[in-house]
């Protein structure tokens, strides 16, 4: 299908409109135009500068067209070989019986005719572009094969009938699907050999194990490009599993360190609480046995005072009672307020040694 203009503009190649077996230069629909199988126009888009712009794009990336293609020859080719098969069992049911014998002489003659079709037309082509040497060569070859056909022939005709002989045998090529006579001559296997439609025909099928073959590399290298990237991944999550691993240990080792100095923190700190309780308890203790000694000396000190006042006082009072009996009670006031201040003073003077 052809574009206008406008379209041109708005569809580009990787376009599913467009066909991509024209991308590639192997639609039978341009290769086969003109010839007896013509299939008329492509359904999908044709355009020479679309051709071009793939050819530029596919150098810096790979699309991957050639699977489309190649799913396009594969139908057209079943095709055309079920046509075949067809063709060969109508001839096989109109055409007289023969025996195994005859058949595999009559298949000999057949190939002989398509070789010498092929080195007829490959001489032309050879010829047309001006190298004629080699055309030469081709048509001595060609020379040597029709000696061969023409003793195949006579083995051929002397192993049937006269009759049967005379009565033309088809036979269907296996490229192109056409019919071929037993008795043609040169000149019709070189038009047959050398024409446009079985021509056309073998360049649709080198094509076609052309782009198998592509295709099969390309998905090969698509596979080991696929499990080389997995392998990454997988070496990238190893990697990352154990650094993340060793990052986790280091976790664990760095708060195992701080739970072992933070418990040895408080094991100190426990430690000097417990010595500072205890110097305080001792201190304690010491203050308390220092408080209790000093209440206890000053205890026994009043008592040895006390004792010892005790002890001058009695004389003291006997002497007094003797004297109030001599002296007069006037004396004996005077004494007596003398000896209250006397014993007074002796008590103070006590109290302040103590």
């Amino acid at each position: 299908m052809q574009m206008g203009d406008e379209t041109r503009q708005r569809v580009k190649f990787t376009d599913d409109r467009v066909c991509k077996s024209h991308l590639l230069d192997c639609c039978p629909h341009d290769i086969l135009a003109g010839t007896r199988m013509d299939l008329g126009e492509c359904t999908k888009i044709h355009d020479l500068a679309l051709r071009a712009d793939y050819e530029i794009a596919s150098k810096e990336r790979d699309l991957f067209f050639e699977l489309d293609a190649m799913d396009h020859l594969e139908s057209f080719i079943a095709e055309c070989d079920r046509r075949t098969e067809l063709a060969k069992k109508r001839l096989a049911e109109t055409q007289e019986e023969i025996s195994a014998e005859v058949s595999a002489k009559a298949e000999k003659v057949h190939e002989l005719n398509e070789e010498i079709g092929k080195l007829l037309a490959k001489a032309e082509q050879l010829g047309a572009e001006g190298n004629v040497d080699e055309s030469q060569k081709i048509l001595m070859e060609v020379e040597k094969v029709r000696a061969k056909k023409k003793e195949a022939e006579e083995e051929y005709r002397n192993s049937m009938p006269a009759s049967s002989f005379q009565q033309q045998k088809l036979r269907v090529c296996e490229v192109c699907s056409a019919y071929l006579g037993l008795h043609d001559n040169d000149r019709r296997l070189a038009d047959h050999f050398g024409g446009k439609l079985h021509l056309g025909f073998i360049q649709i099928r080198e094509k076609l194990d052309q782009l198998r073959k592509t295709v099969a590399e390309k998905q090969e290298k698509r596979n080991q490009d696929r499990l080389r990237r997995r392998e990454e991944r997988e070496r990238e999550e190893r990697l990352s599993r154990r650094s993340g691993s060793r990052t986790r240990d280091r976790r664990r080792s760095r708060s195992r360190d701080r739970r072992r100095r933070r418990s040895r923190s408080n094991s100190r700190e426990r430690r000097k609480s417990s010595r500072s309780r205890s110097r305080d308890r001792h201190r304690r203790h010491r203050s308390r046995s220092r408080s209790h000694s000093r209440g206890h000396r000053r205890a026994s000190r009043d008592r040895s005072a006390k004792y010892k006042f005790s002890r001058e006082r009695a004389p003291r009072e006997e002497s007094w009672d003797c004297g109030r009996h001599e002296r007069g009670p006037t004396d004996w006031r005077l004494e007596s307020s003398n000896g209250k201040m006397a014993s007074r003073k002796s008590e103070e003077k006590e109290a302040g040694e103590i």
